[in-house]
């Protein structure tokens, strides 16, 4: 029987995997909301500067349309008097700036008010009493791609440790007014400008930290604290439940070693069809029959008693278990149920609890009955030349009936065995054989003729069976319809004869016919002397 085992192996490796995964679950939460964050930063960012420095394009577009488009308009038309528009407006009093002028200064107050926010009106192209602006590379740049392109936007987000700095440019691009205005000004550098053209860019610069946006998600970061903590918690769990299924395993490992062995060892009291059909759940052990036709053998080692009077003890019980072991194991090749051990006596039967039909039953119980003497006669070579004089002399019965087979005995103590007339039969029929003969009933030599050669011995009258029995000695198999393979065993005190026919070389043949006629002729000349 088999304990199922949880592979510690695999329990382990599942359990890493699953730590593996849940931390790679608990690392990509904080993962993507920094992600989220980094994204709705910029987005924010993008969208912040784009309202401003729209913001301020529309101030300076309607202040220089409906102001200083104004005062220039009456100046065109001959005043002489009133407000005059100037870059230094502060220097001349009732002056306003010029829409440039107040850009710059809307700038100024927006940085005082958002220390994060720089705001820059920047040309390359300067009123010639102004300082020149610097712009870097990325200003120049920009200036350069919105004169190829006005109707384009730039923006530049770069991060700095914890800090986002996004820089958005939009071009600055003159109109009727500014047009009239640079185009006559002393001071200005070009005097060609047309409407449309780029001169130069408004620049809005935010700095933003992350911690202002990251503390906007507090419930997230709460549930996802939470996660965590949850997820820590199970993976605590789960080493605790590998720690529980290794000690588990080991528990069940020593439970089926045990097992293991207890079953080795209960296997050596039970024939194998018998040990597997148990196990493997297809017989219950409870007292319980059944009548089934069976095959059954019975051997026995004939003058057992007198062979273990000139044996010692000790080379008995070896030869003994040797001849059990070889036999058992030839029973066992042919399909046959070892019954039981009686002594130096065997029962054997077939069709129980496997089957192949009663022919083929009976025809591999034959088989067995031929091949255990061709292996005793090679068993006997051996023990003569150990030094055994007279090995043993095995004679066996075959009979096929009916018997009932299955559990006999009690709750607590129980044999699995057959009973009934059929099987005393097979018994009878063994001990009315010679020594190395196979004696088999009619009923059996109806069921494998097709394969013997037997010829029949006087009936015989047996209690309990009201028929006259009709025995038949096996002269050996048929190998085909016109040749036989024979084996002749004959062993008496002074002969021990074992020829099997179908073992013999062609060659050797002539040297066993002339070993026979020398033997004869012994024989004859002893018996005219």
């Amino acid at each position: 029987m088999e304990v199922a085992l949880i592979s510690e192996t695999a329990a382990r490796r599942s359990g890493y995997w699953l730590i593996v995964v849940v931390l790679a679950m608990l690392a990509g939460l904080p993962l993507a909301v920094w992600l989220d964050i980094s994204d709705l930063s910029g987005n924010t960012l993008r969208r912040q500067a784009r309202d401003m420095s729209s913001l301020i394009s529309s101030i300076r577009s309607y202040y220089s349309a409906n102001v200083v488009g104004r005062v220039l308009a009456a100046h065109a038309s001959g005043a002489t008097e009133g407000t005059v528009v100037s870059h230094n407006y502060a220097n001349i009093p009732g002056a306003i700036p010029l829409p440039a002028t107040l850009s710059l200064e809307l700038g100024d107050v927006i940085k005082e008010q958002q220390a994060n926010i720089t705001y820059r009106f920047v040309s390359d192209l300067p009123f010639k009493s102004r300082a020149s602006h610097e712009l870097d590379d990325f200003e120049t740049k920009a200036l350069a791609a919105l004169r190829a392109d006005p109707q384009q936007t730039l923006n530049d987000l770069t991060r700095v440790g914890l800090t986002d700095t996004l820089r958005f440019i939009t071009p600055v691009v003159m109109g009727q007014a500014c047009v009239a205005c640079h185009n006559s000004h002393p001071e200005s550098p070009k005097t060609d400008w047309k409407v449309g053209d780029v001169r130069g860019i408004q620049e809005v610069i935010i700095r933003q930290p992350y911690a202002g946006n990251v503390f906007a998600f507090k419930y997230l970061l709460c549930y996802f604290l939470f996660v965590a903590i949850i997820g820590i918690s199970f993976i605590l769990l789960q080493r605790q439940q590998a720690r529980a299924i290794h000690s588990a395993n080991r528990d069940l490992e020593t439970a089926n070693e045990f097992l293991a062995s207890v079953s080795l060892k209960i296997s050596r009291y039970l024939s194998p069809q018998i040990y597997k059909s148990i196990f493997s759940g297809q017989k219950d052990v409870v007292v319980h029959t059944e009548r089934k036709r069976l095959t059954i053998f019975f051997s026995d080692i004939k003058d057992f008693t007198a062979t273990t009077e000139r044996l010692q003890p000790e080379a008995l019980t070896e030869m003994l278990n040797e001849y059990l072991t070889e036999m058992s194991n030839i029973a066992l090749e042919h399909g046959g149920t070892v019954d039981k051990f009686i002594g130096d006596a065997m029962l054997v039967f077939f069709g129980d609890p496997e089957t192949k039909g009663p022919e083929e039953d009976a025809k591999a119980c034959l088989r067995m009955a031929v091949d255990m003497q061709r292996r005793l006669g090679e068993l006997k070579d051996r023990w003569r030349r150990n030094g055994t004089e007279e090995p043993f002399v095995v004679r066996m019965g075959i009979n096929s009936g009916y018997c009932n087979v299955g559990n006999f005995g009690s709750n607590d103590r129980m044999d699995y065995t057959i009973i009934g007339a059929e099987a005393n039969l097979a018994a009878r029929l063994q001990s009315i054989a010679e020594g190395g003969e196979i004696v088999i009933s009619y009923e059996t030599y109806a069921l494998v003729n097709e394969i013997v050669a037997a010829h029949p011995l006087p009936p015989i009258t047996m209690k309990g069976i009201q028929r006259e029995i009709v025995p038949y000695a096996v002269d050996g198999l048929t190998l085909g319809a016109d040749h036989k393979s024979r084996v002749l065993s004959e062993h008496l005190a002074g002969l021990d004869l074992h020829l099997d026919m179908s073992r013999l070389e062609p060659a050797d043949r002539l040297r066993v016919r002339t070993a026979l006629k020398e033997a004869i002729a012994a024989l004859d000349e002893a018996a005219g002397s």
